[in-house]
């Protein structure tokens, strides 16, 4: 089902279209999901790890099982009718069933802050909410500054429940819903 589009901004940006991701959809999301992971990761973990086929059709095959998935949304964000970002969702196993988990959010490395990222978290928040969701949860990169500055913007913080490892490379958020709070 298609979210209304995102009204274009005072710096005239185009309009972003939120909408459910089909199995059409599947390698244009790979392929962005690798350049932005490559974008943000590089210097931090190993460049063949990036790089590497096997690592390519192992996200190919999750996304593919995510598309597929009855308890999972997928959504795509369009601008001028291309994919320039994703995000996908759904009720972590053995969650409560008012808690959702934000698996992937990502936006073409060359649309960072066009307000397309925004629009996917708008579009996410207002699932969650006409599913009466009251927690979101993600875990973010700790060393990914842009997503946890994305994320803190948008009303995330460090969830107080879980306590990260000292050699943890992940940081766990949480998203209280409430009316009040919509971003």
């Amino acid at each position: 089902m298609p979210h209304a589009p995102e009204a274009p901004d005072a710096a005239a940006a185009p309009a972003t279209l939120v909408r459910d991701a089909t199995a059409a959809d599947l390698d244009v999301i790979v392929d962005l999901h690798q350049r932005a992971r490559a974008t943000y990761y590089r210097g931090r973990v190993p460049d063949a790890q990036l790089d590497d086929p096997a690592e390519r059709e192992r996200w190919r095959e999750g996304w593919a099982h995510g598309l597929a998935r009855t308890d999972a949304t997928v959504l795509c964000a369009e601008r001028d009718g291309a994919v320039v970002g994703v995000a996908s969702y759904r009720r972590e196993d053995g969650a409560p069933a008012d808690t959702v988990k934000l698996f992937q959010l990502h936006v073409d490395p060359d649309r960072w802050r066009d307000g397309i990222g925004s629009a996917l978290h708008r579009a996410c928040v207002a699932g969650w909410r006409a599913a009466g969701v009251t927690t979101a949860r993600l875990d973010v990169y700790w060393h990914n500054r842009r997503a946890r500055a994305f994320y803190t913007r948008h009303g995330w913080q460090p969830d107080a429940s879980r306590h990260p490892a000292p050699d943890a490379t992940h940081l766990d958020l949480v998203l209280p819903l409430s009316p009040a709070a919509a971003r």
